[in-house]
């Protein structure tokens, strides 16, 4: 039985998409994403499981951060779920909800469910928290006090609260990419439906060459290969300094992408493949 370490605490959506993607496996949670890839990497976890972007909030930078320049980890895995959040409050609360002095959430929860919280809680502070779990775990231990929580239907059950209200997300087509790292590049097959495959390099580019960026795509595009996403991120060596993340719409062949790489690091650049490996998709309806 593999372990799995996972952003916690228990009943996050990172944990709800574990459940779905690895069901009977050990699961443990950890307080940060550096925290879960420091188990993999200490060998305390046979894989991680992170988010890496939202639907709404856009690229999770730390997890792209940690992988690129602390974590020496391989992408074996991605799984796509859909976020529905919810108001929870203490049972005891459950019918004065709305009387709710202070809101607790993630800060993505929070911005995520905007038109809701205008609607019903005007001029009523908000608490970050750092997941929506934890959120949920505190009204659980504080009773005494009116909160509200924003977080899932698994925190819910998880810490015995009540459902206020469902669905208070300001969009329905909301989701989170999360991907699953492993100390070594291996072939990772998931109990759900329809993947697909991919690649996720990260490419840096020689700093005294003008033009370099647009002759990596060319090397893509004359090639016709799909980039389904391309997003810089700082190098940290100073300003103006990037390295390129690229998700390549397919898996590692034989010729055209490495031709592509070998035309690169011709050009100066150099290339890191993060992984190739399947992607998948989450249905609540999947069990």
């Amino acid at each position: 039985m593999r372990k799995i370490a996972f952003l916690g605490p228990a009943a996050t959506f990172t944990d709800l998409a574990v459940r779905h993607a690895f069901p009977g496996e050990e699961r443990y949670p950890h307080l940060t994403i550096p925290a879960c890839m420091d188990a993999v990497i200490n060998e305390e976890a046979d894989l991680a499981v992170v988010p890496i972007e939202n639907t709404l909030e856009g690229t999770v930078n730390l997890t792209i951060d940690y992988l690129f320049h602390e974590a020496d980890l391989k992408i074996v895995a991605e799984v796509t779920a859909p976020i529905q959040q919810h108001l929870l409050v203490h049972k005891q609360n459950a019918y004065e909800w709305q009387k709710s002095e202070k809101v607790l959430s993630h800060p993505h929860a929070i911005a995520q469910c905007h038109k809701f919280l205008h609607s019903y809680f005007q001029g009523i502070p908000y608490e970050q928290m750092t997941s929506t779990a934890a959120a949920a775990k505190y009204i659980k231990e504080h009773p005494e006090q009116r909160l509200a929580a924003i977080a899932n239907e698994v925190s819910a059950q998880e810490y015995d609260l009540a459902v206020a209200k469902v669905n208070i997300h300001d969009y329905s087509f909301n989701h989170t990419r999360f991907i699953v790292l492993a100390r070594q590049e291996k072939e990772l097959s998931l109990p759900l439906a329809n993947p697909h495959d991919k690649t996720t390099v990260v490419i840096t580019l020689p700093s005294d060459k003008a033009g370099a960026l647009h002759q990596v795509l060319s090397a893509f595009s004359w090639r016709n290969i799909n980039l389904s996403k391309i997003e810089s991120r700082p190098l940290k060596t100073g300003l103006g300094h990037y390295f390129f993340i690229i998700d390549i719409g397919q898996g590692m062949d034989q010729v055209l992408i490495p031709g592509a790489f070998a035309e690169m690091e011709a050009l100066g650049c150099k290339v890191q493949v993060l992984g190739s490996y399947r992607s998948y998709s989450i249905h609540y309806d999947e069990t």
